[in-house]
């Protein structure tokens, strides 16, 4: 009888002689393959509970990043139309004048 190894990827939790003794005498080999339990007591699961946090992470700080842009842009915008309002000078439209920035002497 040719040698044969034990299949699968549990091969090595098998003992060779245990292997070698059912396999010259037709004995079944039983295999006990003991899991962890991933939920916690209520039956939910780990991993779905920190995949909804991470998402939920994530949505915050994209909504921080927008909100902050949104702000840089304003700033930007607003330095930008008081920097034309000065040099532009006042603005008049049929005899009614706007100053729109005092002049800083």
């Amino acid at each position: 009888m040719p040698h044969r190894d034990p299949p699968g990827i549990i091969a090595p939790h098998i003992p060779a002689d245990a292997w070698h003794r059912a396999e010259t005498t037709g004995q079944p080999v039983v295999i006990v393959v003991q899991t962890t339990d991933t939920t916690g007591s209520n039956g939910v699961g780990w991993r779905p509970v920190v995949i909804a946090l991470a998402v939920a992470g994530a949505t915050a700080v994209g909504t921080w990043g927008l909100v902050v842009a949104v702000c840089t842009l304003l700033d930007a915008t607003a330095q930008a139309i008081a920097v034309i309002a000065t040099a532009a000078g006042p603005i008049g439209i049929g005899g009614i004048t706007l100053k729109l920035a005092r002049p800083k002497h």
